[in-house]
């Protein structure tokens, strides 16, 4: 069942980032360290780890996907310790990421920009899927710049491509389909019905993509399909104050729910949908996006959190 479990150490930082957070000044400063400079960098790659030091021999804590803007707090050796929006800090691969001017106004900031509807899509050199091996393959939610439409060329074949500037500067070419033009926030029933697209995708620790999420990550996809930004780990989310405690009598579907061994000690999150279920990502029976009964154990003995969005 354990979802997220960190050092102590990483956890005493969490904890104060945790109060500051209560009182609006961790929000306040990024906006701050934003309007000051922009963003520094932006992600190049599909998927980037966040480490909790600078090296590859440690945890996981998280995850950037490509086109991510982040502020880069620290360099060392190779390495850059980057802040992504949700005030979440890690140490990523300075080759997966690529500085940005102080003025810059960040990657798919400005113009047409296209976000991945898809599980994963595929990027190709051109508008055929079979002349060559795909460019990359990105993840859900994934933005691109869009650079033009394809031409009509009589078939409305190409018409069906769009051509999209990379992060590091490339061009490629992605199918319509895969992608949003204009992404709308989604009603809470909405967004449980995007989980439900997710039902089987494998658990990652520290996973923040569709590739693999892991509890919290991927509440807070959920969370922010809505529009809404929410804290990274679950015990943060927990004392987010972007939420009020409800009685679990009470639930109603887009709830937040919280487990652990105690209200101070929280180490499991999911939504509830309706009936009894919440949807979740766990490690608990089959590693996996599923659903599962709240009045089941060890879940009915182990809530301890229930938090309706304000």
């Amino acid at each position: 069942m354990l979802c997220r479990k960190i050092s102590p150490l990483h956890r005493n930082v969490l904890r104060l980032g945790r109060a500051l957070n209560a009182v609006g000044l961790v929000l306040v400063t990024a906006q701050l360290m934003l309007a000051a400079g922009g963003p520094h960098a932006v992600v190049t790659v599909p998927v980037a780890n966040m480490y909790s030091s600078a090296s590859e021999d440690v945890d996981v804590v998280s995850q950037a996907i490509l086109g991510t803007n982040v502020e880069v707090l620290e360099e060392s050796s190779g390495w850059d310790k980057v802040q992504t929006n949700d005030q979440y800090s890690g140490w990523i691969r300075q080759e997966n990421i690529r500085e940005l001017p102080a003025d810059a106004p960040g990657y798919a900031t400005s113009g047409q920009v296209a976000q991945v509807r898809s599980l994963s899509a595929n990027l190709y050199r051109e508008t055929d899927v079979t002349l060559h091996r795909p460019v990359l393959r990105v993840p859900f939610e994934t933005r691109l710049e869009v650079v033009q439409q394809g031409e009509d060329g009589g078939n409305d074949k190409d018409a069906r491509w769009l051509e999209v500037r990379l992060p590091d500067g490339r061009t490629a070419w992605i199918q319509s389909g895969d992608v949003d033009l204009t992404p709308r926030k989604l009603s809470i029933e909405k967004s449980i019905a995007l989980g439900r697209r997710f039902l089987g995708v494998t658990y990652t620790w520290g996973g923040r993509s569709s590739f693999g999420f892991d509890c919290s990550g991927f509440t807070q996809m959920l969370v922010r399909s809505r529009g809404i930004t929410m804290p990274r780990d679950a015990d943060l989310q927990a004392a987010w104050t972007g939420a009020v405690a409800i009685n679990r009598k009470k639930l109603h579907a887009g709830d937040l729910l919280f487990f652990g061994d105690s209200p101070d000690h929280i180490t499991h999150t999911g939504m509830y949908i309706g009936h009894g279920r919440f949807i979740h990502d766990t490690v608990h029976d089959h590693p996996g996006v599923q659903i599962s009964k709240l009045r089941d154990q060890p879940w009915t003995r182990l809530l301890v959190a229930c938090r309706r969005i304000k």
